[in-house]
């Protein structure tokens, strides 16, 4: 008979250790790449130069460009993988994204709608539409999907899926009726990193970070919840506050970086799993190693789309499905049949 063998209780806790500076040194990395990349490659010595003191002005404001640009990467990718975490934790759902609850067509609507009253706005004001437009669509998804009490995962599912139907429609209303709208709304929808200022990081940044500190809180229950509703209440989990946690601090997550980079797809899909396949199912390892491993993926995509047509380059919405996706793939037929 077939026995099956279990690590020493401290390999565990090694192997977590290791990975995690594995982790931070990949989110390290990719960020070095950031600002090395672009139409004209900077040396990595001379990136270092640039904090330390010695580069010439030209290569400093190369460099201080891509800054920002690196900064909106890290919080958009690691905003965008904690939530995807979340929704899939919460609804038990393993095909759960950011987008789940309406927030992506609110952002959308938001964004439509002060093109079309306002013009064509700068980078920051998109900024400042996409973000209640996504706020109020996640909230009131969230409202009719728990009204009158707990309605289950399906009932909210349903909702959201409603306010994001409405939502597309009009958006599509709008963009086809009205060129000027169209062509200015088509670039935004893609996503993308260029463009964004430090701006855009502190405009979106309280945002995000009350959905990462309401993350943490919510994170050991999560564990509890996967067990079913039933067994979690055994255990002396709170389910209802545990779900309406996660499912505000995803949307919370969800509208920060949807604000700041535009409806970037695949990332919040694919990450969850992919920190599953490393560290398994313990939301109080998969929180954090989203944190690290969705920038890493994010930066990647947009150095990649920096330069493969350079000089021109293409949006990181663009890529990274092209990036992720064989990574998906590949995890997926790993863990076949595991649970």
């Amino acid at each position: 008979m077939k026995t099956r063998t279990t690590a020493p209780p401290t390999a565990r806790p090694v192997r977590t250790a290791l990975l995690l500076g594995a982790g931070v040194a990949a989110l390290a990395g990719a960020m070095l790449l950031s600002l090395v990349a672009g139409s004209k490659p900077t040396p990595p010595p001379e990136v270092l130069r640039v904090f330390t003191g010695g580069a010439d002005p030209y290569t400093v404001t190369v460099v201080e460009s891509r800054i920002p640009r690196t900064i909106v990467g890290v919080l958009a990718g690691a905003s965008l993988a904690l939530a995807g975490t979340l929704m899939q934790g919460v609804t038990r759902n393993p095909l759960a994204d950011p987008g789940l609850l309406g927030v992506n067509a609110g952002a959308a609507a938001a964004v439509v709608t002060a093109t079309a009253l306002l013009g064509p706005t700068s980078v920051t004001g998109t900024v400042w539409w996409a973000l209640p437009g996504a706020l109020l669509a996640g909230l009131a998804a969230y409202a009719v999907g728990t009204r009158g009490g707990d309605g289950g995962m399906v009932r909210l599912l349903l909702a959201g899926a409603v306010v994001s139907a409405v939502l597309t429609a009009y958006v599509q209303a709008v963009s086809l009726s009205m060129p000027d709208v169209f062509d200015s709304y088509r670039y935004w929808v893609v996503g993308s990193l260029a463009g964004r200022g430090m701006d855009v990081v502190l405009a979106v940044l309280p945002v995000v970070g009350l959905g990462l500190v309401i993350a943490l809180f919510v994170m050991g229950g999560l564990n509890a919840l996967a067990l079913g509703d039933e067994a979690a209440v055994a255990t002396g989990a709170n389910v209802t506050a545990t779900r309406a946690g996660g499912l505000v601090a995803g949307v919370l997550l969800a509208a920060g970086a949807t604000a700041a980079a535009g409806p970037i797809a695949f990332v919040g899909l694919a990450v969850p799993h992919m920190v599953r396949s490393l560290v398994g199912v313990d939301f109080r390892l998969q929180v954090p190693f989203a944190v690290l491993v969705g920038p890493v993926l994010l930066l990647v995509a947009d150095v990649v789309g920096r330069t493969v047509v350079r000089p021109m380059e293409l949006m990181v919405g663009v890529v990274t499905a092209f990036v992720g996706a064989p990574v998906l793939l590949y995890v997926l037929r790993r863990t076949k049949g595991a649970s």
